[in-house]
């Protein structure tokens, strides 16, 4: 590859309107929120995917069909990666732990707690003994998942950690922060290897190629930067995206780096030559996460849509069976009105529709006269269940007032405060028009 500064993906509003794909017919459509992590099993045949509803769910991928899903976690699920065996996965969420699954039972094998703050990404070594996680707590932590230990805290970091690599030997971690550095530890000691900068902003997301020599990563200074493990130096600058990169990958073979961010657009990269090869579009929300198939003949892109795509690269298009598509936003479907913007905010977590499905949060359809905790299927914090609240007007305007953390103590709801007295009472008149009540 050229030993370029900064390398452009030139044209790229026409590149990828001839060489991009169109919307596709299908996607992995299923849950109630944000998809923030995917990892495609060892043999190919399943994935897993993570999301801000709390839950994980496991798919066949050549049926693109869902096997089961996963809810232990206490909060938002931000990564998953398959064990080598590809009968086990390790998750790590907001709720500060990373969970090793047995996935044919669908049972946690053991949590493991440490962090002090929430878990942006996990990965597993080659040989599946360890797993290691990135937090927000400025720490990379090495966990033994045989003995179900902690094995190493690795500290360095000047703010939040939101990526983890294991090198191809198993001998080295990579780890992308906010600081806007990567780090490259040696695993046997802990020991920092060396530091890598450049990135003027955080760092988001890091690969390192299959033969150990070369790393990825991305950004929010909107770049893809190419690294020598075995110098530190920057290697090149591939810029394309417009706003910040969120999610990156690289090929088994080594050749193609994927890239995913807020503009909505996959782009794909020749590591090799340094160019940008095309755009895939179809996600209508940000792109958070992505991931080959072990032969490399297929990607797969996790968005803030709510779903995951399954991109064919040979011919450049979406493929699928089938599936539920989604359409303008939800937003969009509900009545115009004071308070309709404030609810913006709720939408993300929930639904309000008669058959609308549990999310993130519970279903709000029928709220106002519904005693908390009680909407079947959803799997609520001990907090709410035995609050002894009963949703009216009076009980969502205090629960607003002093949020949830003072109102309902132990309950898992991100809501925040509404000082304003005009707007609370605008959005529960909005909520009690578009919930039906049923006081």
């Amino acid at each position: 590859m050229p030993r370029l500064k900064r390398l452009h993906a030139a044209g790229l509003g026409l590149a990828g309107l001839l060489l991009g794909a169109a919307p596709g017919a299908a996607e992995l459509a299923g849950h109630g929120g944000f998809v923030k992590g995917v990892a495609v099993s060892p043999d190919g045949r399943r994935i897993m995917t993570a999301s801000f509803d709390y839950t994980l769910i496991l798919w066949d991928l050549a049926a693109q069909t869902r096997l089961g899903d996963f809810d232990e976690h206490e909060g938002a699920v931000n990564a998953v990666a398959f064990l080598p065996d590809g009968g086990h996965a390790v998750s790590g969420s907001d709720d500060g732990t990373v969970r090793l699954w047995d996935v044919a039972a669908g049972t946690v094998l053991h949590t493991f707690l440490g962090h002090q703050g929430k878990v942006a990404a996990v990965a597993v070594s080659p040989d599946g003994r360890l797993a290691a996680s990135a937090g927000w707590d400025r720490t990379v932590r090495i966990w033994d998942l045989e003995q179900g230990i902690a094995a190493a805290v690795l500290e360095g970091h000047a703010n939040n950690v939101n990526a983890v690599a294991f090198s191809p030997d198993g001998r080295r971690l990579l780890s992308g922060s906010y600081d806007a550095t990567l780090k490259l530890w040696r695993i046997a000691d802990g020991a920092l290897i060396r530091t890598l900068t450049g990135h003027d902003f955080g760092v988001n997301s890091v690969a390192i190629t299959p033969n150990g020599r070369r790393a990825v990563s991305v950004g929010v200074d909107e770049t893809l930067r190419v690294w020598s493990l075995e110098t530190g130096e920057e290697i090149a600058s591939l810029v394309g995206h417009e706003g910040p990169v969120f999610g990156v990958a690289v090929s088994p073979d080594g050749r193609f780096a994927a890239s995913g961010g807020v503009d909505r657009t996959v782009l794909l990269w020749n590591l090799e030559s340094g160019n940008f090869i095309r755009a895939f579009y179809g996600h209508e929300a940000p792109v958070w996460a992505l991931a080959f198939t072990p032969d490399g003949r297929r990607l797969l892109s996790a968005g803030s849509d709510e779903v995951v795509r399954v991109w064919d690269l040979e011919r450049g298009e979406e493929i699928g069976l089938g599936g539920e598509r989604r359409g303008a936003s939800p937003l969009a479907q509900l009545p115009d009105g004071p308070g309709a913007e404030l609810f913006a905010r709720c939408i993300v977590c929930h639904t309000v529709s008669p058959d609308g499905r549990n999310k993130a949060g519970p279903t709000l359809y029928g709220l106002f006269g519904r005693r908390a905790g009680s909407v079947a299927g959803y799997r609520y914090s001990e907090g709410l269940k035995h609050s002894g609240v009963v949703w009216n007007e009076d009980t969502i305007d205090a629960l607003f007032r002093e949020g949830p953390a003072a109102y309902t103590p132990g309950s898992k709801m991100p809501l925040q405060q509404m000082p304003n007295a005009r707007e609370r009472a605008e959005l529960i008149a909005y909520l009690k028009r578009i919930t039906r009540a049923v006081e």
